[in-house]
């Protein structure tokens, strides 16, 4: 016969190690035992907790048959409205373009316009190329704007300190 420490349950099936109750250790029952003490530092008992409920099955091989392209992830993204989180896009080329422009018109006076404001305008023009092209993969149309007319108005602006400042 075995007994459980913690609830006093006895049981006479000596297959049984655990207590059907709350999970504890069954012991072998001889003679008298005290009631179980715990101590001060002893760790609380394992709480057995029920199985989690299923809260939105999906039968992901039905869902991918009637759509051979899709994964069952993007299935169940679009049908239950989740976030997909795909590759970011990419936007160095506008952020250079924008920053090679800004430089051009700190430094316009020095002559820096020409050697940085054209190149700002040419980045900014391929850059707004990929976005137009292709939006998925690339962003930052808006930068590639700013960059290219930075670039084209701090080169047209140093050619003409070139140009009058020669001729005066």
């Amino acid at each position: 016969m075995k007994r459980c420490l913690k609830c006093g349950q006895s049981y006479t099936d000596d297959t049984l190690n655990f207590c059907l109750n709350d999970g504890e250790l069954l012991v072998q029952q001889t003679g008298y035992e005290p009631p179980p003490t715990r101590f001060a530092d002893d760790p609380p008992p394992t709480l057995l907790m029920n199985q989690p409920r299923v809260t939105n099955p999906i039968d992901w091989a039905q869902q991918s048959i009637g759509h051979p392209q899709s994964s069952p992830l993007e299935v169940a993204n679009q049908q239950y409205g989740i976030a997909g989180y795909g590759m970011p896009r990419d936007q160095t080329l506008a952020t250079i373009s924008l920053v090679m422009g800004i430089i051009s018109v700190v430094l316009v006076c020095c002559g820096f316009g020409i050697l940085l404001g054209l190149p700002a305008a040419i980045v900014g023009f391929i850059a707004m190329r990929n976005v137009e092209t292709n939006p998925d993969k690339y962003t930052g149309r808006g930068m590639a704007i700013a960059g290219m007319v930075l670039g084209i108005v701090t080169f047209l602006a140093s050619v003409f300190f070139l140009i009058f400042g020669q001729l005066s």
